[in-house]
């Protein structure tokens, strides 16, 4: 009788430790699977979080290519737009040059592309109309003005040299900017004796 009972206490002792073992190994098992699983979760968060913070970034960028120059105006059509803050200044470029398009607007005079190497210079007349040149004589060194296109976007330009030229001398069509994207403003003096000359590059950001 001692002997059973002996050999009964040891079985519920055997099972007691291996009903403990098993359940722990559930326990450690399902510890396990939570960090498998909250590391989980962490990465999709961080990775929804990245893929929020991409879409933020496109949407912005979406956002300023919005910013669209018109193809015409008034019969003509348009390769950019300028904008002068210093003189409150926003005018369309027209493509085109002759005496006509001068009447209407200022103009692409010589030179490259709007927001490309090389020098793009811009003629007017020194009329008072809004989207003339006439102000031009109110700008200082420093001053910044902006072009707009419908390819490369809107860029900032700071003056860095304005001077006056007679008629018939050309030197501030020159394509050589070192590599560099450059704006040239042409207009007349009050008298048309002279050219005022205002040269701009590309803002370092």
């Amino acid at each position: 009788m001692k002997t059973k009972n002996k050999k009964k206490v040891i079985n519920i002792f055997l099972i007691t430790i291996i009903f403990s073992i098993l359940t722990w190994l559930g326990i450690e098992e399902y510890k396990e699977k939570n960090i498998i699983k909250n590391n989980y979760e962490a990465q999709n968060v961080s990775t929804n979080i990245n893929i929020t913070n991409e879409e933020i970034v496109t949407n912005k960028y979406e956002e300023v290519k919005k910013e669209e120059v018109s193809l015409e105006y008034k019969g003509y059509e348009i390769t950019a737009k300028l904008e002068i803050p210093k003189i409150n200044l926003e005018t369309y470029v027209l493509k085109t040059y002759s005496n006509e398009s001068l009447n209407i607007s200022v103009v692409k005079f010589w030179g490259a592309k709007p927001n490309t190497l090389g020098n793009f210079c811009i003629a007017g007349h020194n009329f008072k109309n809004k989207n003339m040149f006439h102000d031009l004589k109110d700008l200082n060194v420093g001053d910044n003005l902006f072009i707009i296109d419908n390819n490369i976007g809107r860029i900032e330009y700071e003056i860095y040299n304005i001077y006056k030229v007679l008629p018939d001398d050309v030197g501030c069509l020159s394509q050589e900017t070192n590599g560099e994207k450059e704006v040239t403003l042409i207009t007349c003096t009050n008298d048309s004796s002279k050219r005022i000359i205002v040269k701009a590059k590309e803002k370092n950001r």
